[in-house]
């Protein structure tokens, strides 16, 4: 049966502050579980799953995006879990109520017909975006005393797409938040449609400070 996975893609100071981190890593202690393939820093919000109908995933992506506008969250350090293949390392993620709800509604959604995993299923979930795992045991002591002696990071971020992920990590397709349309795979990694996104958030954005300033003013609740 096809695999897939949804996730967001981090973009910005955010996406090239983790990608810095991977590296610098997979340099330092010679590990290359992350490096193997290009990587692309992400938080994995449902998947892997298995199903046929993805016609109908991709659907339910845009009808549950369709309701979320700016969708903030933040990056406030590193922590690591073990898994039965081995110790993970992963910047932690402080998510807003409204990335919350969007995850366990879409899972909620794809449980009823996908073949998703157990902490899927589960309302209470760890965001998180992997920065080494699989070849790291032997040198895992010193690879967290490293990144603990970093600066701890505290960068915003607000998920402006959601990625559908196929076969071999191709994009089957986006759901543009800030644009309100679905986007094939051509769409999605056309950079003159991504200046078009940034500039939706930033109006977006813009709108959002004034009226948190606004209500300071008058002392609005």
């Amino acid at each position: 049966m096809p695999k897939y996975l949804i996730e967001f893609r981090f973009h910005g100071y955010a996406r090239k502050y983790l990608k810095r981190s991977i590296f610098d890593v997979a340099r330092r202690f010679r590990v290359k579980g992350v490096t193997r393939k290009r990587p692309v820093p992400h938080i994995t919000l449902v998947g892997p799953f298995e199903t046929r109908e993805i016609k109908r995933v991709i659907t339910d992506v845009e009808s549950v995006a369709n309701n979320y506008d700016l969708v903030n969250f933040k990056l406030i350090g590193f922590r690591y879990f073990n898994n039965p293949r081995g110790k993970v390392i992963y910047a932690d993620i402080e998510p807003s109520k409204e990335l919350e709800e969007l995850r366990w509604e879409l899972a909620k959604r794809l449980m009823k017909y996908a073949e998703i995993k157990e902490w899927d299923k589960r309302e209470r979930f760890s965001f998180h975006a992997t920065i080494a795992f699989k070849d790291i045991d032997r040198k895992f002591s010193e690879i967290w005393r490293y990144l603990k002696s970093k600066e701890t990071p505290n960068i915003n971020q607000d998920l402006l797409r959601i990625t559908i992920i196929g076969t071999e990590g191709r994009i089957v397709c986006e759901y543009d938040l800030m644009l309100k349309r679905l986007l094939n795979r051509r769409a999605a990694l056309s950079r003159r449609i991504w200046k078009k996104t940034i500039f939706r958030f930033r109006i977006k954005l813009f709108r959002r400070r004034l009226l948190v300033m606004i209500k300071k003013i008058f002392g609005w609740s």
